[in-house]
């Protein structure tokens, strides 16, 4: 057996110099090698330090039957590959958690949505008839003042008048849900930008 197969039987017997040998000897080929897998060397370093200090810890269970290099390298594969595996489930719950709460935030602006879409139809509904017809046309059919005039046969004035007291019934008919309608403008501003 030569001194490299040794030094766990040594270490295994408190052998503080031989643990420093051991250290010496593979810490920088282990954190290189470590890195390899976890890209930073700040995360290398400290995975082979905890590695290290464990192995220390639990000297008394070292196996004396393997080659110390290929179970150091071994084992600090085994620590990378179970850090890859873990970062993967951290991702997988951190997407799932940003895609339910994305759907949740989607789903109540909908519901607020129509909600609000569901109030101004029945605040519409609420205008005496003529005044609704030159809102709807107005708002809805996107139609000028002017049209508005000639189709109905009335004068622009009384177009604008109609659609300005549409608006102020409106604006008194829904101050309740202004926080709403802000919220819901609010989060489309969001989703754009």
């Amino acid at each position: 057996m030569d001194s490299e197969n040794q030094i766990f039987q040594l270490i295994k017997t408190g052998d503080k110099s031989a643990f420093e040998t051991l250290f010496k000897a593979h810490y920088s080929h282990l954190c290189a090698y470590a890195k390899t897998f976890l890209i930073d060397l700040d995360a290398a370093q400290d995975l082979v330090q905890e590695f290290l200090f464990q192995l220390w810890q639990k000297r008394e269970e070292l196996p004396v039957d393997v080659h110390p290099a290929a179970y150091l390298f071994k084992s600090i594969q085994n620590r990378c590959l179970n850090v890859l595996k873990h970062r993967k489930i951290q991702d997988k719950h951190r997407d799932f958690t940003i895609n339910s709460v994305r759907e949740h935030e989607n789903t109540e602006l909908e519901q607020e949505t129509n909600e609000l879409h569901e109030k101004i139809r029945q605040t519409i509904d609420k205008l005496p008839p003529e005044r609704r017809k030159v809102f709807v046309m107005h708002r809805y059919e996107e139609m000028k003042y002017r049209e508005i005039a000639e189709k109905l046969n009335i004068s622009i004035k009384t177009v604008e008048n109609q659609i300005g007291k549409a608006l102020s019934f409106l604006r008194d008919e829904l101050k309740d849900y202004l926080p709403l309608l802000f919220l819901f403008i609010f989060k489309i501003f969001k989703k754009i930008f």
